[in-house]
């Protein structure tokens, strides 16, 4: 054990929190509509071969133009509630940011959050979620405390990231 009372296992594994999001969307064929039945995160990380200790949890399944402040209240009380200094949060893009924003004004201390999330549902089969998932947990590893979005495999700090919604790519803001 830590002095922090976390074991060096716990120092090595992720947190994942999942939000929904077009990650675990599926699309409903008679109706022509996308929705939500559950995550595909773990069958993600099974693909992926995942060998880091990862712990999940569903937080809430939804498309993130419908996230409330409330949404967003508990996903930061959730970071900041964790027992683990690493988190990845699966996330719809169309607010990513946003919430990216309010975990970093937040000043979450001794911690890397990185948020993720993918532009073609998992379930198309040509989705760059399981790419974005995989990069996120890498950079969780590796970067230093803060918050950072993960897409496109760069990893861009909260306070400098916006979504180019002409390519669908996550960019620099002051570039």
């Amino acid at each position: 054990m830590e002095k922090s009372g976390v074991s060096s296992e716990d120092q090595s594994r992720v947190q994942l929190f999942i939000t929904g999001g077009t990650f675990d969307k599926e699309y409903d064929e008679i109706n022509g509509r996308l929705f939500f039945k559950e995550s595909h995160v773990s069958e993600m990380l099974k693909l992926g071969r995942c060998s880091i200790p990862v712990e999940s949890e569903t937080l809430m399944m939804i498309d993130s133009l419908e996230m409330k402040d409330s949404d967003r209240a508990l996903i930061l009380e959730k970071c900041r509630r964790s027992q683990y200094r690493k988190i990845v949060i699966t996330h719809g893009t169309d607010t990513l940011q946003e919430t990216a924003r309010v975990l970093g004004e937040a000043g979450i201390k001794e911690k890397t959050v990185v948020l993720t999330g993918a532009i073609i549902p998992y379930k198309f089969g040509s989705s760059d979620g399981l790419f974005n998932l995989g990069a996120a947990l890498a950079f969780s590893q590796t970067l230093p405390a803060g918050v950072f979005v993960a897409m496109n495999g760069r990893a861009l700090a909260w306070n400098n990231v916006e979504k180019n919604r002409m390519t669908g790519e996550f960019v620099e803001k002051n570039k």
